[in-house]
């Protein structure tokens, strides 16, 4: 209560309303898995190595890569299934990279740029991210900047003079400058033309000065491109070389924060050095003859085929800072995922690997709770085989999907009369696409089946009515083809054996209501524990499930039959009340598909009464 302490008018903020629930994003998914680039945690690499969300493909390709096979001869199917994502309807997708490199290297592309200071220094250009994809050419290129602005004929990179402290200098004004004598900074200062038109330094009255250093290394300027495939170039124009200037090279082309946070290499050099001058920076990026000059980094590497614990990942370490959390468990600290899918599980070598990747999976889901996996059967998996896989798990919070999806391979350029090469990709980019279009369409209450798959030319099997009624009762959902009808998910089964998690749409539509409920209650902790306090959470939680009914997610012609909503003292005990407890019993009836649709049709005769 307010302190009243003087007479006067107090005015007063009250609420008369209870507080109301948000529905928390069912559509946020996360795959974990490999990549060409992007993000990892990596002992000596950027800070930020969180999972990256992108709402693109287009995003993905410039953060993560292309779709180009990996140097192990795998292939990507991380970004395929990114792909298929979009293309079905996904628009949040967290990523998070895999990556093992090889015993004793790095797998980062880098080259050595040798700097011709008195101390022989070296700065490199590196790749901020492992893998192949690093080994991009770099393209330096001196550019002009200000009233002063640097000669870039070969006679001006031959007259940078032995110290390193003088580049000849010409100015803007001129369009084609000539060869000019080199200017010595410890006896010129301003450039002006003395009577004869020779060109030198004069101070205000005319005479010979030595400049102010500074005033004469911030016009060093270079513009770097980044080639990084035929569709991208990244380009950074005109970046200083000097360590204070507003676009020091060292801030934009930077390991940490850079100014493109997909920024692909990094200028690797120590300016606090005191030999440090920007004239040897240039003579070092730009060699002696040309005005610009090419670098191909290499050493990049995609590393080793990563083991199911890879994927699995390791957690953050909380003593220090720098050691994020690694595969699965670094999409576990993103509060936001309610789908996850592991696509590289399916293509591991042995089926001891993939039923362990799986696994992994499956209680990576359990243990975040709110959130379902999304599983792959094995490739190329006879009836026989895709059972024996089912038979391994037993969880309400995943869905198998069977059998993998043949598309036409996007790498493989279309040449009239060659038939285009074609690839067989894991289901769950697909499925998970179609769960994100599902809730935005109908919402989360809807079985994410009876729709079309998009991007493929066919399933790899063709699952039929017969082999359809052995895998409907064994909880695999089935990808199959109906002619007229296109191909379609057919299937929204869960793993579980508890007949009340049987359908997909259920345990998802669950995972909102808790989730829902769980953030949009922390407000009442620490609060009194009382009657005002659980008649506010009854009528927060009824408000919010009422909507539900509306929108068609309960089942029930009232909302007394869709739910029910107890909080007060018949649900908590004085012990509960003494250690700080308060209990809400909230029950719902959900909506289930329609899964076996039934006609009985008879005849009828006029003067029937049956």
């Amino acid at each position: 209560m307010p302190e009243y302490l003087a007479p006067g008018v107090f005015v007063e903020e009250v609420s008369f309303r209870s507080k109301s629930i948000e529905g928390v994003p069912t559509s946020t998914t996360g795959f974990a898995g490999l990549t060409r680039y992007g993000p990892v945690q990596y002992p000596d690499g950027p800070r930020a190595t969180e999972p990256r969300l992108v709402t693109s493909y287009v995003e993905f390709e410039r953060v993560y890569g292309k779709l180009q096979p990996l140097d192990t001869g795998r292939l990507p199917y991380l970004a395929h299934a990114a792909r298929a994502f979009f293309l079905n309807g996904g628009r949040r997708l967290y990523i998070s990279r895999v990556y093992k490199p090889v015993a004793g290297a790095t797998g980062r592309a880098s080259i050595e740029v040798s700097i011709p200071s008195p101390t022989a220094s070296v700065a490199r250009l590196r790749a901020r991210w492992p893998g192949s994809a690093g080994n991009v050419a770099v393209t330096v290129q001196v550019v002009r900047s200000g009233d002063v602005g640097i000669h870039t004929g070969s006679a001006a990179c031959a007259n940078l003079v032995s110290d390193g402290s003088v580049l000849e200098v010409v100015p803007q004004s001129d369009p084609q400058p000539g060869p000019l004598t080199p200017i010595d900074f410890t006896r010129l200062r301003i450039l002006r033309k003395k009577p004869d038109k020779t060109q030198t330094f004069l101070d205000a009255q005319g005479n010979e000065a030595p400049p102010a250093v500074s005033a004469w290394l911030l016009p060093v300027q270079v513009s770097v491109t980044v080639a990084v495939d035929d569709d991208r170039q990244d380009r950074y124009p005109r970046l200083d070389l000097d360590p204070a200037g507003p676009r020091a090279i060292g801030k934009i082309l930077a390991l940490n924060d850079p100014e493109d946070e997909d920024c692909v290499v990094w200028f690797d050099y120590d300016f606090t050095s005191a030999t440090t001058n920007p004239i040897w920076v240039l003579k070092g990026l730009v060699g002696d003859s040309e005005p610009c000059r090419t670098f191909r980094l290499k050493g990049g590497s995609d590393g080793v085929p990563p083991k199911p614990d890879d994927f699995r990942g390791e957690p953050a370490d909380p003593d220090v800072a720098e050691r994020k959390a690694t595969g699965l468990e670094a999409l576990a600290e993103v509060d936001d995922i309610a789908i996850v899918a592991l696509p590289d599980a399916g293509a591991l070598d042995t089926s001891e690997e993939q039923f362990a990747a799986t696994q992994y999976l499956i209680t990576h889901a359990e243990a975040c709770k709110y959130r379902i996996a999304v599983v792959d059967g094995p490739r190329g998996a006879s009836m026989n085989q895709i059972r024996a896989f089912r038979g391994n798990f037993d969880s309400k919070y995943a869905a198998l999907y069977h059998p993998w999806v043949e598309v036409l391979d996007p790498n493989c350029p279309a040449v009239p009369g060659v038939p285009v090469q074609k690839l067989c990709l894991p289901p769950s980019g697909f499925v998970a696409g179609i769960y994100a279009r599902t809730d935005v369409a109908r919402g989360v209450f809807k079985a994410p089946a009876n729709e079309v798959v998009f991007g493929l030319t066919r399933f790899d099997m063709n699952i039929n009515q017969g082999r359809n009624e052995v895998l409907n009762p064994e909880h695999i959902n089935p990808l199959r083809f109906f002619p007229g009808r296109g191909n379609r998910v057919w299937g929204a089964r869960t793993l579980s054996s508890d007949p009340e998690w049987l359908y997909v749409n259920v345990r998802r539509l669950f995972i909102y209501l808790e989730h829902s409920i769980d953030k949009a209650t922390q407000w009442a902790v620490f609060e009194p524990n009382a009657e005002p306090l659980w008649r506010n959470i009854a009528r927060t939680v009824k408000d919010f499930l009422e909507v539900q009914w509306r929108n068609g997610a309960l089942l029930g012609t009232t909302p007394d039959q869709a739910y029910f909503v107890r909080c007060d003292r018949t649900t908590m005990t004085q012990n509960d009340l003494d250690n700080g407890r308060l209990i809400c019993l909230i029950g719902v009836a959900p909506v289930k598909p329609a899964e076996f649709v039934i006609f009985r049709i008879g005849q009828f005769t006029a003067d029937a009464r049956g």
